[in-house]
């Protein structure tokens, strides 16, 4: 889990970014001013900032080089400039990247994670100690647990699995056959429905009587949707 520190004065865009980013790997911590933004920098300790250039308080190239002036940690603006000048002033200032609004969230995501690719030892991105949070979910690796809504989730052994393989392919179609080689090592026959029965049991207790939660892609697979956790 990698915190980013969001500094952005548009509630309509912050909120669009922390719902789509706390989907995934990310958790997010909104600053609305720039005159606060280094003190909550320093206070928050985050992995990545995603910082805004028009703020009020105080200029955001401003807290850009502020900010590199404590830590090497990516940083990257999101700013409705179009200014050639802004992007390369906001470069000398320390920015590790530069992207105009408005973006698609898939977008920022796929940003963010070359940043901190290129940033973070590979170590700690693939730590398999950090938990897994989608909105109101948390899986704990390190103990085994999981956190619905607020409330622990009891789990089977088995169910466990099953939520930890679906949720570690968050966003991409699993097969049968794939999910049966990462739970048993064993390649799907045809016949075998325990897959279908584990299922079935986790959307029972996440209440995804819809299937929005855990997707069947017919002839293909399960889906975990990272987004429809809330």
């Amino acid at each position: 889990m990698f915190r980013v520190m969001l500094v952005e004065d548009d509630p309509r865009l912050a909120a669009l970014v922390m719902e789509y980013l706390n989907g995934y790997e990310f958790a997010v911590d909104l600053v609305t001013r720039g005159d606060t933004a280094v003190a909550h920098f320093q206070a928050s300790q985050p992995d990545i900032v995603v910082l805004d250039l028009m703020l009020p308080g105080l200029d955001g190239m401003l807290v850009c080089r502020q900010i590199r002036e404590l830590s090497k940690l990516p940083i990257l603006i999101l700013t409705a400039r179009e200014d050639s000048y802004d992007e390369v002033s906001a470069l000398e200032q320390g920015a590790d990247d530069f992207v105009n609004k408005p973006v698609q969230p898939r977008v920022l995501l796929a940003r963010l994670r070359a940043l901190l690719r290129r940033t973070v030892p590979a170590a700690q991105q693939n730590d398999e100690t950090q938990d897994l949070v989608f909105g109101a979910l948390r899986i704990s690796r390190s103990d085994r647990s999981v956190v619905w809504r607020g409330q622990s989730a009891v789990l089977s052994n088995t169910e466990f699995k099953m939520l930890l393989v679906l949720a570690e392919a968050a966003g991409q179609v699993l097969s049968r056959d794939a999910i049966l080689k990462k739970l048993r090592g064993i390649e799907f026959d045809g016949l075998d429905r325990s897959i279908d029965n584990v299922i079935s049991r986790l959307r029972r207790r996440f209440d995804d009587v819809s299937s929005e939660k855990i997707k069947t892609v017919w002839g293909e697979g399960y889906l975990f949707s990272p987004s429809a956790w809330i």
